[in-house]
């Protein structure tokens, strides 16, 4: 994660000058190499570089973002960015299915072996089946889109906003990371299966409802967005303080469920209005910089829950992550009191 935050951005601008298709297959290859030594690295503290490195390598996202906005040529982004971020979300749950398949069926070097050999396949077929984005025949349609963002109010809300409400509705969520598995131990005794199907329902919620989010929101203004974002994260606080109070495993398991359904409307929307409020040249560093800033909120909520587990115990981090929440409510209302004063006359809120 800090190798990724602190590469992503300069991905971004390598992309905006030399291709991001070009980049995607540069991080796809880097994830291979630096997977198939991990598998082959028998020191601590060798693994420990080789993960820093593969994180510098990566930046695969970013880049990923910015070539369906190029091939797409900037229409429908919010729908085109939430499917990216439903299928990240779909492979790693997958990954880690048949992860735990091969530990129990092998070894630990021969997952490192497997996925050093997926990313040397996708790397292949990213550089001979995906198209080369027309930049000459697209431009037109960009502009196209560029002036109907404008005239909608897209980018009324200040960048540096929308990346602060997105690490801070983000490092909410990661909190609970560390503790979640310890929590469904001491709490509710429960089985390690239980454990790992109320964790996924959090992601299924995520899967099934970001979609309908991005339907929802497709064609709206900056405005009417971040309006909505206020009773999310309403929502967001109201059922991590509700899972932090109930005892019973079943309203817990549907709380998370509902709990993923709200996040389905939050970091893919917000990056969606991050990449409206760019410029076309600079998509890929503006979206890179999204990626760094995410990993930064992902880092920062994992290590503010570890530390609230230990000083104040496992019980404190739902109602820490509902206080969060409620912060992040207040930092959606401002950005849209200041996104709804910059609107045209006669546009909605």
């Amino acid at each position: 994660m800090v190798g990724v935050s602190l590469t992503s951005a300069l991905w971004g601008r390598m992309g905006d000058r030399y291709g991001n298709r070009l980049m995607m297959v540069r991080a796809l290859a880097g994830l291979s190499i630096t997977q198939l030594l991990v598998s082959f690295a028998q020191d601590i503290w060798l693994i420990l570089l080789l993960r820093f490195l593969q994180g510098c390598c990566a930046g695969y996202i970013a880049p990923a973002q910015a070539y369906g906005i190029q091939i797409t040529g900037g229409r429908n982004r919010g729908v085109l960015l939430t499917w990216l971020q439903v299928a990240t979300n779909v492979g790693s749950l997958g990954g880690a299915f048949l992860g735990g398949l091969i530990l129990d069926a092998s070894s630990f070097t021969t997952i490192n072996l497997a996925a050093g050999f997926i990313c040397a396949v996708c790397a292949i077929a990213a550089w001979a089946i995906l198209p080369r984005p027309l930049a000459e025949a697209s431009r037109t349609d960009r502009a196209l889109v560029r002036q109907d963002h404008v005239a909608k109010g897209r980018a009324t809300a200040p960048v540096w906003g929308l990346l602060a409400l997105m690490g801070m509705m983000l490092a909410s969520r990661m909190v609970l990371q560390v503790p979640f598995a310890l929590y469904m131990a001491e709490v509710f005794r429960a089985p390690h299966w239980v454990t790992g199907f109320s964790y996924g329902l959090l992601a299924l919620g995520f899967v099934v409802a970001a979609p309908l989010w991005a339907q929802f929101f497709n064609d709206r203004s900056a405005s009417f967005v971040l309006g909505w974002m206020v009773p999310i994260a309403g929502g967001c606080a109201l059922l991590t303080i509700l899972a932090g109070l109930t005892r019973a495993v079943e309203y817990f398991a549907v709380i998370y469920l509902c709990w993923g359904s709200l996040l389905g409307g939050t970091t893919p929307i917000l990056v969606a209005l991050i990449s409206a409020a760019a410029a076309d040249g600079r998509q890929g560093s503006v979206l890179g910089t999204a990626q760094s800033w995410q990993q930064v909120a992902s880092v920062a909520g994992i290590a503010i829950g570890a530390g609230a587990t230990q000083i104040f115990g496992l019980v404190s981090v739902y109602p820490l992550v509902s206080l969060l929440y409620a912060a992040s409510l207040f930092a959606a209302v401002g950005l849209w009191l200041s996104a709804r004063s910059r609107l045209p006359v006669g546009e909605p809120l």
